[in-house]
């Protein structure tokens, strides 16, 4: 027996995920099969989500008074050499 299952996204995220798919010798249909047959089994979320500390509480309050401060005058910036970091 098998059940239709409906659900809305957004065409930017379904078109990249066509594409990688596609790339994968995948279909949408396979994937999110592969993808709920794995959290099944195993109970959990088969990769891990963490949160972007960019958008943390305490980086948020940063970026506002930083905003504030630019907006009203206060904020100081100084030039200084870009530092590189190899990623390996």
């Amino acid at each position: 027996m098998m059940t239709q299952v409906n659900f809305r996204i957004d065409d930017e995220v379904k078109e990249s995920a066509e594409r990688a798919l596609k790339a994968m010798g995948l279909n949408m249909s396979t994937a999110i099969t592969m993808f709920l047959t794995k959290v099944g089994r195993e109970q959990r979320i088969p990769f891990e989500i963490t949160a972007d500390p960019f958008y943390s509480e305490s980086n948020m309050r940063y970026l506002e008074k930083l905003a504030a401060d630019v907006k009203n005058g206060n904020a100081h910036f100084e030039e200084h050499e870009l530092i590189e970091v190899d990623d390996e």
